[in-house]
């Protein structure tokens, strides 16, 4: 498992207070989202938006259409993040 997936787990426990959940409950792929997954809601959307943003000092575009498949899983996320960073100019 990637060094930024497991900080993208602990993000998500800390930002949403998920205490009950550990690392390895959240798996890379799994619906954050979806009954089936790990429930979240629109509220915890916009937590989750504003902790990256605060982490990772990413630009967050809501109205990009694509955003709720970035958000789909930790891996999805992971996969984002790694490309709004390639995307920075450096400083």
């Amino acid at each position: 498992m990637t060094d930024l997936k497991l900080e993208l787990k602990q993000l998500l426990i800390d930002a949403l207070n998920l205490e009950d959940l550990t690392l390895a409950d959240i798996g890379d792929d799994t619906p954050l989202f979806n009954a089936d997954g790990l429930g979240l809601d629109s509220i915890d959307a916009l937590e989750i938006g504003i902790a990256l943003r605060k982490k990772y000092q990413l630009p967050i575009e809501t109205t990009d259409s694509r955003m709720r498949e970035h958000f789909r899983s930790v891996s999805t996320l992971a996969d984002w993040v790694t490309s709004q960073r390639n995307a920075l100019p450096e400083s």
